[in-house]
């Protein structure tokens, strides 16, 4: 099992830290702050993080053709946002306003197609309202599945040919065989039980080698899977409430994890809601920018 410095990449005490996505153009990471409605920019050759508000709160952010201009998953549509002015503007509405959801984990799959998934707007309840969408590159969309109680866990791995995904209700990650070409996931194989590891399934990420990165929320750690569902790294965090991994940096060798404020635990160092760096001795994948014109 091996365990790495952990260091305090930003001490940004976010309330809800989420969607760390690295921009090879720029060289910067994007992040998001849910429930602070902020999006954040981090450089870290200058080790400078901006914010910039968001009127929705921005539950997941993936790249576009152009720099500085994000495809954002927020409350209950899409927005496209624009660093430079800090202009958002609604593009595609997938929820009725008002149903009590909001979008969380998300990301494009290697062809370019926006996946994401909603939840409901109060995490402590465990109401199954949450759905799971697949955004074309025009803008049409795709119900993949309802009754979603936190959708999170998605990565893909294009060599295998998979799709990951957990619901953090279930304390569950499965593994699906992915068709790149028609966007179709199926045949769901459970890969990880997280009821025999610390905390709950968040945010994950996939590296270079296929293994399978995993944020567990409420266990303090980060947790590496290799292709067959065996555990062979745990890197412990200062903060008990890690919520997304993105590999980052020229090489993609760095590993960045975000993390939220509250959790109710006063065992740890008060380093909830920073965004932790971690060097992982192995590099990630690029992640695709949206295949629209967004």
């Amino acid at each position: 099992m091996t365990r790495s410095k952990v260091e305090i990449a930003v001490p940004a005490q976010a309330e809800l830290g989420e969607s760390p996505l690295w921009s090879p153009d720029e060289e910067v990471l994007y992040w998001a702050d849910i429930e602070g409605k902020q999006v954040h920019r981090y450089n870290p050759a200058s080790d400078r993080d901006e914010t910039r508000p968001c009127p929705w709160r921005p539950g997941a952010i993936v790249l576009t053709d152009r720099p500085g201009r994000l495809l954002i998953a927020a409350d209950h549509h899409l927005i496209r946002f624009d660093w430079d002015s800090g202009l958002a503007t609604p593009w595609v509405e997938l929820e009725e306003a008002g149903t009590g959801n909001r979008m969380n984990d998300g990301r494009t799959d290697p062809a370019g197609r926006f996946w994401v998934g909603s939840m409901y707007d109060q995490p402590a309840v465990r109401r199954a309202s949450g759905r799971q969408y697949r955004i074309e590159g025009g803008g049409s969309f795709t119900v993949i599945r309802t009754e979603v109680g936190i959708p999170n866990g998605l990565a893909f791995d294009p060599e295998r040919n998979r799709m990951y995904w957990a619901d953090t209700f279930q304390d569950m990650v499965w593994r699906y065989d992915y068709d790149l070409e028609t966007g179709q996931a199926r045949n769901e194989t459970p890969f990880v039980d997280f009821s025999g590891y610390p905390g709950r399934p968040d945010g994950a990420c996939v590296d270079a080698e296929g293994c399978y990165w995993i944020a567990a929320v409420a266990g303090g750690a980060v947790l590496r899977f290799t292709p067959d569902g065996h555990l062979d790294r745990r890197y412990d965090l200062p903060a008990s409430t890690p919520t997304m991994p993105a590999f980052g940096g020229p090489d993609l060798s760095t590993l960045y994890v975000t993390s939220l404020r509250t959790d109710g635990r006063t065992d740890l160092p008060d380093h909830r809601g920073d965004l932790f760096v971690i060097d992982a001795g192995v590099t990630g994948r690029p992640e695709t920018p949206f295949a629209g014109s967004a």
